[in-house]
Protein backbone atom coordinates (compact mmCIF):
# COMPACT_ATOMS: atom_id res chain seq x y z
CA UNK A 1 0.00 0.00 0.00
CA UNK A 2 2.84 2.48 1.22
CA UNK A 3 4.80 2.17 -2.06
CA UNK A 4 1.44 2.58 -4.32
CA UNK A 5 0.96 5.70 -2.50
CA UNK A 6 4.31 6.86 -2.98
CA UNK A 7 4.32 6.15 -6.66
CA UNK A 8 0.80 8.08 -7.37
CA UNK A 9 2.52 11.39 -6.53
CA UNK A 10 5.50 10.85 -8.43
CA UNK A 11 3.82 10.00 -11.58
CA UNK A 12 1.84 13.25 -11.08
CA UNK A 13 5.29 15.56 -10.25
CA UNK A 14 6.18 13.69 -13.77
CA UNK A 15 3.00 14.83 -15.75
CA UNK A 16 3.50 17.99 -14.24
CA UNK A 17 6.68 18.15 -15.42
CA UNK A 18 5.86 16.93 -18.83
CA UNK A 19 3.07 19.78 -19.46
CA UNK A 20 5.85 22.42 -18.08
CA UNK A 21 8.22 20.94 -20.89
CA UNK A 22 5.34 21.67 -23.21
CA UNK A 23 4.50 25.41 -21.68
CA UNK A 24 8.59 26.25 -23.04
CA UNK A 25 8.69 24.29 -26.29
CA UNK A 26 9.26 26.79 -28.79
CA UNK A 27 6.34 27.66 -30.89
CA UNK A 28 7.67 26.27 -34.10
CA UNK A 29 7.84 22.50 -32.79
CA UNK A 30 4.26 23.11 -32.51
CA UNK A 31 3.15 24.75 -35.97
CA UNK A 32 5.45 22.08 -37.93
CA UNK A 33 4.35 18.53 -36.96
CA UNK A 34 5.04 15.71 -39.13
CA UNK A 35 1.45 14.70 -39.41
CA UNK A 36 0.59 18.32 -41.16
CA UNK A 37 3.29 17.98 -43.74
CA UNK A 38 2.34 14.14 -44.86
CA UNK A 39 -1.50 15.84 -45.15
CA UNK A 40 0.09 18.26 -46.91
CA UNK A 41 1.55 15.83 -49.11
CA UNK A 42 -1.81 13.95 -49.82
CA UNK A 43 -3.27 17.58 -50.71
CA UNK A 44 -0.46 18.21 -53.46
CA UNK A 45 -0.70 15.14 -54.51
CA UNK A 46 -4.63 15.50 -55.14
CA UNK A 47 -3.80 18.30 -57.18
CA UNK A 48 -1.56 16.69 -59.12
CA UNK A 49 -3.68 13.85 -60.25
CA UNK A 50 -6.47 16.09 -61.23
CA UNK A 51 -4.33 18.20 -62.96
CA UNK A 52 -3.26 15.23 -65.40
CA UNK A 53 -6.45 13.92 -65.91
CA UNK A 54 -8.06 17.35 -66.82
CA UNK A 55 -5.71 20.01 -67.02
CA UNK A 56 -7.38 22.69 -69.25
CA UNK A 57 -10.79 22.40 -66.88
CA UNK A 58 -8.66 21.90 -63.19
CA UNK A 59 -5.65 24.09 -63.52
CA UNK A 60 -7.57 27.58 -64.06
CA UNK A 61 -7.81 30.70 -62.19
CA UNK A 62 -11.72 30.67 -61.86
CA UNK A 63 -11.41 26.57 -60.59
CA UNK A 64 -9.00 27.46 -58.30
CA UNK A 65 -11.35 30.61 -57.00
CA UNK A 66 -14.27 28.04 -56.53
CA UNK A 67 -12.49 25.60 -54.45
CA UNK A 68 -11.15 28.57 -51.92
CA UNK A 69 -14.99 30.02 -51.61
CA UNK A 70 -16.23 26.66 -51.29
CA UNK A 71 -14.09 25.80 -48.23
CA UNK A 72 -13.65 29.62 -46.99
CA UNK A 73 -16.39 29.82 -44.23
CA UNK A 74 -15.70 25.74 -43.25
CA UNK A 75 -11.93 27.00 -42.52
CA UNK A 76 -13.15 29.46 -40.46
CA UNK A 77 -15.16 26.79 -38.27
CA UNK A 78 -12.59 24.44 -38.23
CA UNK A 79 -10.03 27.19 -37.16
CA UNK A 80 -12.41 27.33 -33.70
CA UNK A 81 -12.41 23.48 -33.74
CA UNK A 82 -9.26 22.94 -33.61
CA UNK A 83 -8.62 25.00 -30.51
CA UNK A 84 -11.67 22.90 -29.16
CA UNK A 85 -10.15 19.28 -30.24
CA UNK A 86 -6.94 20.16 -29.25
CA UNK A 87 -8.38 20.51 -25.59
CA UNK A 88 -9.70 16.65 -25.81
CA UNK A 89 -12.98 18.59 -26.41
CA UNK A 90 -15.81 18.67 -29.07
CA UNK A 91 -18.78 20.92 -30.38
CA UNK A 92 -21.59 19.60 -32.24
CA UNK A 93 -23.20 23.01 -32.03
CA UNK A 94 -21.52 25.04 -34.62
CA UNK A 95 -23.97 24.50 -37.64
CA UNK A 96 -27.27 25.52 -35.18
CA UNK A 97 -25.10 28.63 -33.78
CA UNK A 98 -23.66 29.41 -37.40
CA UNK A 99 -27.56 29.45 -38.54
CA UNK A 100 -28.56 31.31 -35.36
CA UNK A 101 -26.00 33.71 -35.47
CA UNK A 102 -26.98 34.69 -39.35
CA UNK A 103 -30.57 34.82 -38.74
CA UNK A 104 -29.83 37.26 -35.73
CA UNK A 105 -27.95 39.09 -37.67
CA UNK A 106 -29.71 39.54 -41.10
CA UNK A 107 -33.04 40.89 -38.91
CA UNK A 108 -30.76 43.28 -36.85
CA UNK A 109 -29.66 44.87 -40.06
CA UNK A 110 -33.13 45.40 -41.34
CA UNK A 111 -34.48 46.93 -38.60
CA UNK A 112 -31.47 49.34 -38.81
CA UNK A 113 -32.04 49.45 -42.24
CA UNK A 114 -30.32 51.12 -45.45
CA UNK A 115 -27.20 49.60 -47.32
CA UNK A 116 -24.35 51.36 -45.34
CA UNK A 117 -21.48 49.80 -44.01
CA UNK A 118 -22.56 51.22 -40.65
CA UNK A 119 -25.78 48.73 -40.89
CA UNK A 120 -23.21 46.42 -42.29
CA UNK A 121 -21.45 46.54 -38.98
CA UNK A 122 -23.70 46.32 -37.02
CA UNK A 123 -25.25 42.75 -38.01
CA UNK A 124 -21.66 41.78 -38.25
CA UNK A 125 -21.48 42.49 -34.46
CA UNK A 126 -24.37 41.03 -33.68
CA UNK A 127 -23.43 37.26 -35.32
CA UNK A 128 -20.36 37.59 -33.46
CA UNK A 129 -22.44 38.32 -29.98
CA UNK A 130 -24.45 35.64 -30.63
CA UNK A 131 -21.77 32.78 -31.64
CA UNK A 132 -20.11 34.19 -28.34
CA UNK A 133 -22.83 33.85 -26.28
CA UNK A 134 -23.40 30.59 -27.15
CA UNK A 135 -19.87 29.61 -26.93
CA UNK A 136 -19.65 30.78 -22.92
CA UNK A 137 -22.74 28.52 -22.39
CA UNK A 138 -21.26 26.00 -24.05
CA UNK A 139 -17.59 26.50 -22.05
CA UNK A 140 -19.32 27.08 -18.80
CA UNK A 141 -21.48 23.92 -19.23
CA UNK A 142 -18.58 21.81 -19.33
CA UNK A 143 -15.69 23.29 -17.38
CA UNK A 144 -18.05 24.63 -14.53
CA UNK A 145 -21.03 22.12 -14.30
CA UNK A 146 -18.86 19.14 -15.76
CA UNK A 147 -21.50 18.03 -17.89
CA UNK A 148 -19.54 16.16 -21.03
CA UNK A 149 -18.95 18.33 -23.65
CA UNK A 150 -20.50 15.68 -26.40
CA UNK A 151 -23.93 16.02 -24.25
CA UNK A 152 -23.57 19.95 -23.61
CA UNK A 153 -23.29 20.58 -27.30
CA UNK A 154 -25.47 18.48 -28.61
CA UNK A 155 -28.20 19.83 -26.73
CA UNK A 156 -27.43 23.05 -27.83
CA UNK A 157 -26.86 21.99 -31.50
CA UNK A 158 -30.96 21.33 -31.18
CA UNK A 159 -31.92 24.82 -28.93
CA UNK A 160 -30.05 27.19 -31.40
CA UNK A 161 -31.49 25.71 -34.31
CA UNK A 162 -34.90 25.96 -32.96
CA UNK A 163 -34.58 29.18 -31.91
CA UNK A 164 -33.56 30.21 -35.53
CA UNK A 165 -36.77 27.88 -36.81
CA UNK A 166 -39.07 30.57 -34.06
CA UNK A 167 -37.37 33.77 -34.84
CA UNK A 168 -38.57 33.01 -38.60
CA UNK A 169 -40.95 30.54 -38.66
CA UNK A 170 -38.76 28.24 -41.02
CA UNK A 171 -38.76 30.46 -43.61
CA UNK A 172 -35.57 31.87 -44.99
CA UNK A 173 -34.42 35.10 -44.26
CA UNK A 174 -33.43 37.20 -47.47
CA UNK A 175 -33.65 40.75 -45.99
CA UNK A 176 -29.85 41.22 -46.76
CA UNK A 177 -27.94 44.87 -47.28
CA UNK A 178 -26.60 44.34 -51.15
CA UNK A 179 -23.30 45.97 -50.01
CA UNK A 180 -22.69 43.04 -48.17
CA UNK A 181 -23.17 40.72 -51.28
CA UNK A 182 -21.44 42.60 -53.30
CA UNK A 183 -18.32 42.92 -51.50
CA UNK A 184 -17.69 40.46 -48.89
CA UNK A 185 -20.08 38.23 -50.53
CA UNK A 186 -18.91 38.12 -54.59
CA UNK A 187 -16.04 40.68 -54.35
CA UNK A 188 -13.10 40.47 -55.07
CA UNK A 189 -9.49 41.93 -54.78
CA UNK A 190 -7.69 43.27 -57.69
CA UNK A 191 -10.59 40.96 -59.66
CA UNK A 192 -9.24 38.00 -58.77
CA UNK A 193 -8.91 36.71 -55.08
CA UNK A 194 -12.14 36.68 -53.59
CA UNK A 195 -12.80 39.34 -50.29
CA UNK A 196 -14.50 35.50 -48.34
CA UNK A 197 -11.22 33.83 -49.00
CA UNK A 198 -8.89 36.96 -47.75
CA UNK A 199 -10.95 36.95 -44.60
CA UNK A 200 -10.80 33.02 -44.14
CA UNK A 201 -7.07 32.41 -44.59
CA UNK A 202 -6.54 36.10 -42.17
CA UNK A 203 -8.82 34.29 -39.68
CA UNK A 204 -6.81 31.41 -39.71
CA UNK A 205 -3.43 33.04 -39.38
CA UNK A 206 -4.53 35.74 -36.80
CA UNK A 207 -4.96 31.88 -34.76
CA UNK A 208 -2.83 30.18 -35.67
CA UNK A 209 -0.22 32.63 -34.05
CA UNK A 210 -2.56 32.57 -30.77
CA UNK A 211 -2.38 28.97 -30.96
CA UNK A 212 1.35 28.23 -31.71
CA UNK A 213 3.21 31.79 -30.24
CA UNK A 214 0.69 32.69 -27.49
CA UNK A 215 0.29 31.75 -23.68
CA UNK A 216 -3.16 31.03 -24.53
CA UNK A 217 -2.34 28.15 -26.98
CA UNK A 218 0.29 26.77 -24.91
CA UNK A 219 -2.21 27.00 -22.22
CA UNK A 220 -4.79 25.11 -24.57
CA UNK A 221 -1.88 22.23 -25.60
CA UNK A 222 -1.26 22.02 -22.01
CA UNK A 223 -5.13 21.52 -21.08
CA UNK A 224 -5.41 18.90 -24.27
CA UNK A 225 -2.35 16.83 -22.86
CA UNK A 226 -3.71 16.00 -19.29
CA UNK A 227 -6.06 18.43 -17.90
CA UNK A 228 -5.58 17.72 -14.53
CA UNK A 229 -0.99 18.20 -14.62
CA UNK A 230 -2.19 21.90 -16.38
CA UNK A 231 -4.39 22.39 -13.23
CA UNK A 232 -1.76 21.45 -10.81
CA UNK A 233 0.53 23.40 -13.34
CA UNK A 234 -1.04 26.52 -12.20
CA UNK A 235 -3.48 26.89 -15.48
CA UNK A 236 -6.79 28.16 -14.18
CA UNK A 237 -8.49 25.29 -16.21
CA UNK A 238 -11.90 26.05 -15.55
CA UNK A 239 -11.86 29.91 -16.81
CA UNK A 240 -9.68 28.50 -20.31
CA UNK A 241 -11.98 26.30 -21.22
CA UNK A 242 -14.63 28.20 -21.16
CA UNK A 243 -12.25 31.05 -23.12
CA UNK A 244 -12.23 28.31 -25.84
CA UNK A 245 -15.46 27.43 -26.41
CA UNK A 246 -16.57 30.77 -26.14
CA UNK A 247 -13.49 31.98 -29.15
CA UNK A 248 -15.42 28.77 -31.18
CA UNK A 249 -18.66 30.32 -30.76
CA UNK A 250 -17.78 33.77 -31.83
CA UNK A 251 -15.97 31.93 -34.82
CA UNK A 252 -19.40 29.88 -35.48
CA UNK A 253 -20.82 33.69 -35.30
CA UNK A 254 -18.27 35.39 -37.94
CA UNK A 255 -18.95 32.33 -40.24
CA UNK A 256 -22.53 32.89 -40.15
CA UNK A 257 -21.84 35.83 -41.20
CA UNK A 258 -20.06 35.07 -43.84
CA UNK A 259 -22.71 32.75 -44.97
CA UNK A 260 -25.27 35.17 -45.09
CA UNK A 261 -22.70 37.70 -46.93
CA UNK A 262 -22.25 34.29 -49.54
CA UNK A 263 -25.68 33.26 -50.29
CA UNK A 264 -27.35 36.35 -49.63
CA UNK A 265 -29.79 34.41 -47.32
CA UNK A 266 -29.75 32.69 -43.77
CA UNK A 267 -29.76 29.38 -45.50
CA UNK A 268 -31.24 28.07 -42.49
CA UNK A 269 -31.59 24.04 -44.19
CA UNK A 270 -27.52 23.90 -45.41
CA UNK A 271 -25.78 23.66 -42.35
CA UNK A 272 -26.83 20.44 -40.98
CA UNK A 273 -23.55 18.77 -41.41
CA UNK A 274 -21.21 21.84 -40.77
CA UNK A 275 -20.50 20.75 -37.66
CA UNK A 276 -19.13 16.59 -38.53
CA UNK A 277 -17.20 18.31 -41.81
CA UNK A 278 -15.17 20.78 -39.51
CA UNK A 279 -14.56 18.38 -37.08
CA UNK A 280 -13.37 15.87 -40.06
CA UNK A 281 -11.10 18.49 -41.28
CA UNK A 282 -9.49 19.32 -38.08
CA UNK A 283 -9.01 15.61 -37.19
CA UNK A 284 -7.56 14.69 -40.93
CA UNK A 285 -5.12 17.71 -40.94
CA UNK A 286 -3.44 15.73 -37.40
CA UNK A 287 -5.32 17.44 -35.01
CA UNK A 288 -5.31 14.18 -32.05
CA UNK A 289 -9.34 13.85 -30.69
CA UNK A 290 -7.41 12.75 -27.72
CA UNK A 291 -5.95 16.25 -27.36
CA UNK A 292 -2.74 17.93 -26.87
CA UNK A 293 -1.58 17.15 -30.58
CA UNK A 294 -2.35 19.34 -33.56
CA UNK A 295 -1.89 22.12 -36.11
CA UNK A 296 -3.51 25.01 -37.49
CA UNK A 297 -1.77 24.38 -40.73
CA UNK A 298 -2.77 20.66 -40.88
CA UNK A 299 -6.33 22.29 -40.25
CA UNK A 300 -6.28 24.14 -43.47
CA UNK A 301 -4.71 21.14 -45.26
CA UNK A 302 -7.56 19.17 -43.88
CA UNK A 303 -10.62 21.73 -44.89
CA UNK A 304 -8.84 22.14 -48.71
CA UNK A 305 -8.82 18.14 -49.33
CA UNK A 306 -12.20 17.57 -49.15
CA UNK A 307 -12.75 20.62 -51.57
CA UNK A 308 -10.51 19.86 -53.32
CA UNK A 309 -11.89 15.95 -54.16
CA UNK A 310 -15.01 17.18 -54.70
CA UNK A 311 -14.26 19.64 -57.36
CA UNK A 312 -11.63 17.03 -59.17
CA UNK A 313 -14.25 14.14 -59.01
CA UNK A 314 -16.72 16.83 -60.65
CA UNK A 315 -14.53 17.75 -63.36
CA UNK A 316 -13.45 14.59 -64.52
CA UNK A 317 -16.72 13.00 -64.45
CA UNK A 318 -17.36 11.14 -61.47
CA UNK A 319 -20.02 10.68 -59.42
CA UNK A 320 -19.23 13.79 -56.28
CA UNK A 321 -21.02 11.19 -53.55
CA UNK A 322 -17.67 9.56 -53.95
CA UNK A 323 -15.87 12.31 -52.17
CA UNK A 324 -17.77 11.68 -49.03
CA UNK A 325 -16.31 7.99 -49.52
CA UNK A 326 -12.90 9.23 -49.60
CA UNK A 327 -12.78 11.72 -47.05
CA UNK A 328 -14.81 9.05 -44.35
CA UNK A 329 -11.70 6.62 -45.47
CA UNK A 330 -8.96 9.45 -44.88
CA UNK A 331 -10.68 10.26 -41.33
CA UNK A 332 -10.56 6.51 -40.33
CA UNK A 333 -7.10 6.38 -41.47
CA UNK A 334 -6.11 9.45 -39.34
CA UNK A 335 -7.67 8.71 -36.35
CA UNK A 336 -5.88 5.46 -36.75
CA UNK A 337 -2.49 6.74 -37.04
CA UNK A 338 -2.96 9.39 -34.22
CA UNK A 339 -3.27 5.64 -32.08
CA UNK A 340 -0.39 4.19 -33.46
CA UNK A 341 1.31 7.49 -32.15
CA UNK A 342 -0.09 7.13 -28.83
CA UNK A 343 0.87 4.02 -28.82
CA UNK A 344 4.64 4.40 -29.59
CA UNK A 345 4.43 7.30 -26.99
CA UNK A 346 3.16 4.92 -24.03
CA UNK A 347 5.31 1.99 -24.68
CA UNK A 348 8.73 4.58 -24.37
Amino acid sequence: MSSTTEQEPEHGDVLVAQVEEQLRAPAWTRLLTGSSTFIGLILVGLIVVFSILSYTNFVSASNARNVATDAAVLLVVAVGMTFVIVTAGIDLSVGSVLVFAGVVAARAMHAVGGNSWGTIIVGLLVALGCGLGWGVINGFLISKAKVPALIVTLGTFGMALGFALLITGGVDERSVPFKLVDTIGTGRVGNQVPYLVIIAFAVAAVFAVLLHATRFGRYTFAIGSNEEAARRAGIRVDRHLIKVYALMGMLSGLAGFLSLARFSTTTIGGHSTDNLQAIAAVVIGGTSLFGGVGTLLGTIFGVFIPAVLQNGFVIVGVQPFWQQVAVGAVLILAVYLDQLRRRSEYQR
